[in-house]
Order: structure tokens, then C-alpha cells, then sequence
């Protein structure tokens, strides 16, 4: 019954519609192609929209987003404007004073020793005593025994020496009485001499009257020639004991130099302190061996005490312009160890002999008057040191924060600001000593503002 259906029927028909070809056309023959190019065609057109659906969406929503911002626009509430209000900055003013000032400086420094000696041994031997102060950190009186080295030794030699001087000067006495007897002598022999010549001379022109024997002239001649012979050698024995004198004598300076030197060192083995002083690197103790020039222990001084600081080239300059010479200037030396800072009352003595490198100024020393009162103030401590400064005449005392640029400070004239030039001459601790157009009993703006200016509204709080 297949075989006797014909083409056109409703089955070939519906068969048709289903797959486009008819089961009896082949495939690669040219009946299908006119359908495959229609199928082509359908896909392109359908890309194509796609494409321009996604252009012209977001453009459809951006024309949307304008028009609705329109309408919000034109649609919103009048809001009433609000009238421009002034401002006016609360500030904090001070009463500017033109008047003379005298600043005190605030400036650091040590308290050095003013006078600090090193005790050394002058003679060697064993220490055989030691005073209670000598340790280190200890304190002694002026007087007060540091050490004793054994004395045996230099007693010994003193007493040698000083009996070479008592035998010498014994020797002395010896000469001297054998002085005195020959100088006796001698004066008897003059006068016997004396004697014999006049007897000579009468016996001369008896002899030649003939009175007289020739022999008993020759004999008168022959004595006198005898006691002049013996004044002339005693004369010579007494010109020798006067030279054995001196000699003698030379020999008593030279042995009671010895013994001078030898009661000097006896005295040397007992070191004292020189003056009231703290003890410092102490070296001898009891029982050591020390010799000549070995370190005993370093005294400070303590009613010595000076304090050193630093005066700027410029503090130092103008300290000089004015007064001349910084010594004999009164200063004041606070010690901050306690709640109560003890205070110190000093005396500028002297000024460094060069300025240092270092610190750029100069270095200046002063010392405390009283270095034990309130407290005792030792060497090595950091101290303040309180300077007056020269007088600076017809100036404003301001606090930094009213001075800007280092030039201008502003007044409130009218409820406004009004600038003033100014000149920073010194400077009182944190306070500026200002000199310019500032005028007596304005009040000056202290408040620190960021955008100051002349016309700004301000109210003193």
C-alpha cells in the first residue's frame, strides 16, 4: 500500500512541511539550497538586533535618568536663603606696658673646684699612721693629719746632724779661746818689743860716749830682733786661728743646713691638710710602703666651690657694651635636687680666655659665697645659673604666641585687628621684649589665630 501512495497526499505534505525535503530528494543535489540560505539569512538578522538592543538600552536609561532629573528639578521646594552673618573670633588680649625691663637669663652649668690640690709623699717609707678623714668621700679640717711615715729613720739622722753642728761649734769655741789667748800674747810681746827699743836707743849714744860696752848694745839689739821675731809669728798664729774661725764657722752653716734639712724631713713624715677639703683618690694607707713623690690622695676645697657656664657671643657682647666687665657681677645658682631647689648666692670672678668652639660662647666662672649653705654643694652637680641681664629701655613685654613672623603683633582697635610692626630686642624667660609701634595701653591679641589680618572682628573674652 506504500508503494501505491502518490506525491501530494497529506502525509507527503505534512513530510514536506516537517524537514523541507521530500523523502525522495538528495541530499546534495541543488533543490536545498535556496532553504539553507534562508536559514542564514534568519541567524544575521537576529544578531543584529540583539546588537542594537544592547546600544540602545543604556541610551534609553541615560534619556530616562535626564528626564526624571529634569522633572526632580523643576519639581523641588524654594528654600528661604538664610542672611550673611558676621564673625566674630573670641580672643585673649593683654594690656601692652612700654617701660623699662631688666631680664633674668635662665643658663646651665657645673659646679667645678675652685682650688683642688694633689697630696703627694715627701719622704719615702712606711705609712705607720693614718688620719680618720683620709678615704675617699671623707672630709678634713685645716690641720687635720692626712698620714705619719715611720719617723725612726729621720729622727736618727737629725739627731747625727745635729751633733756634727755641736762638735763643729765646739771647735768653733776652741779656735775662738786660742784667738783670744794669742791675741793677749801679742799684745804683751808689743809692749815688750816697745820696751826693748827704748832701752836700745838709750843704750846707742851711751855706747858711743863710750859709757857703755859695744856688747851690751848688741845685746839689747839681739833682744828686740827676738820679741819682734816672736810678734811677728804670733801675729801670723792669730791671722791663722782667724782663718781656722771662718773655715769653722763656714763648716757649723754648712752642717746646720744638714740638720735643718733633717728636721725638715722629719717634719715632712706628718701630712696635714692644707685647708678644709673633701678627699678625694685616696692612694697611701696604713702599712704601705710610699716613696718620694708617690700619690697620697686629691683635696677639693670645700669653701671653694665656683660654678661654670656658657654666656652666647650675643649675651656677651651686649653684657660688655654696657657694663664694661662682667666680674664682680652678682648672679644666683639654684641646685635642683629637692621639691625646694636649695639657692646658691655667687660672684662672677672670672671670664675664659678664649671663646669655645664647641658652644659658640664664652666661658664664664663664678664663685658661690657660701658653698655650704643650705646644703653643701660639691663638685660635678648640674646646676641653673640665674644672670641678670642688661636693661632694655622703652620695650613691651609679650608672650611669644603674640608675635608673628618675628615682626608683627596685632592690636584690637574698633573690635578689629590692627597690625604693628615690632622689633624682638630680648627676651624674659618665655616672654618677648618687643620694641615698635605697639603704643602704651593698647590692648594686644595674644590668642595664637592661623589666619590673622588686619579688619578681622574679634572680642576680648
Amino acid at each position: 500500500m506504500d508503494q501505491l501512495r502518490q506525491p501530494g497526499t497529506d502525509d507527503e505534505a505534512g513530510h514536506e512541511t516537517s524537514f523541507g525535503l521530500s523523502p525522495a530528494t538528495p541530499r546534495g543535489s541543488d533543490a536545498g539550497r535556496p532553504a539553507a540560505a534562508e536559514r542564514s539569512w534568519s541567524h544575521v538578522l537576529s544578531a543584529s538586533g540583539r546588537l542594537l538592543l544592547q546600544i540602545l538600552l543604556p541610551l534609553l536609561v541615560l534619556a530616562a535618568s535626564a528626564l526624571a532629573y529634569r522633572w526632580l528639578v523643576a519639581t523641588r521646594p524654594d528654600v528661604p536663603k538664610q542672611p550673611l552673618r558676621t564673625v566674630v573670633l573670641p580672643v585673649e588680649a593683654v594690656t601692652a606696658r612700654v617701660a623699662s625691663h631688666r631680664p633674668v637669663l635662665v643658663l646651665y652649668g657645673n659646679s667645678v673646684a675652685g682650688r683642688q690640690i694633689e697630696i703627694r709623699a715627701l719622704v719615702a717609707g712606711r705609712v705607720a699612721e693614718a688620719g680618720s678623714g683620709l678615704r675617699a668621700g671623707g672630709e678634713v679640717a685645716a690641720g687635720d693629719t692626712l698620714l705619719v711615715i715611720d719617723r725612726f729613720d729621720y729622727e736618727t739622722a737629725l739627731k747625727e746632724a745635729e751633733a756634727q753642728v755641736a762638735e763643729a761649734r765646739a771647735k768653733l769655741a776652741e779656735h775662738e779661746a786660742q784667738l783670744a789667748l794669742d791675741a793677749g800674747n801679742l799684745g804683751f810681746l808689743k809692749e815688750q818689743l816697745r820696751i826693748a827699743e827704748i832701752d836700745l836707743r838709750r843704750a846707742e849714744p851711751l855706747s858711743r860716749q863710750g859709757t857703755v860696752a859695744q856688747r851690751t848694745v848688741d845685746d839689747r839689739r839681739l833682744v828686740v830682733s827676738q820679741r819682734r821675731q816672736a810678734a811677728t809669728q804670733l801675729e801670723n798664729n792669730v791671722a791663722l786661728v782667724n782663718a781656722r774661725i771662718a773655715q769653722q764657722k763656714a763648716t757649723i752653716a754648712r752642717l746646720a743646713s744638714a740638720a735643718a734639712r733633717a728636721r725638715q724631713r722629719l717634719a715632712e713624715t706628718r701630712l696635714t691638710a692644707p685647708f678644709n677639703a673633701y678627699v678625694a683618690d685616696v692612694g697611701a694607707q696604713v702599712g704601705r710602703m710610699l716613696g718620694v713623690n708617690d700619690r697620697v690622695a686629691t683635696l677639693i676645697d670645700r669653701d671653694w666651690i665656683e660654678v661654670r657656664f656658657t654666656l652666647t657671643d650675643q649675651q656677651f657682647g651686649r653684657m660688655i657694651a654696657t657694663d664694661g666687665r662682667l666680674e664682680g657681677r652678682k648672679v644666683s645658682v639654684r641646685w635642683n635636687v629637692a621639691r625646694a631647689a636649695p639657692r646658691y648666692e655667687a660672684t662672677i670672678e672670672r671670664v675664659g680666655a678664649r671663646v669655645t668652639a664647641d658652644s659658640g660662647g664664652v666661658e664664664v666662672f663664678a664663685r658661690i659665697d657660701d658653698p655650704l649653705r643650705p646644703i653643701p654643694l660639691r663638685p660635678g652637680a648640674f646646676v641653673e645659673v640665674l644672670v641678670p641681664d642688661v636693661t632694655f629701655e622703652s620695650v613691651v613685654r609679650l608672650p611669644a604666641s603674640a608675635v608673628y613672623d618675628r615682626r608683627v603683633a596685632y592690636v584690637i582697635a574698633d573690635g578689629k585687628l590692627a597690625p604693628r610692626a615690632v622689633e624682638i630686642v630680648g627676651s624674659d624667660g618665655d616672654m618677648l621684649l618687643v620694641r615698635g609701634a605697639v603704643a602704651d595701653g593698647e590692648k594686644v591679641v595674644i590668642t595664637r589665630l592661623s589666619t590673622p589680618g588686619a579688619g578681622v572682628r574679634v572680642r576680648e573674652r
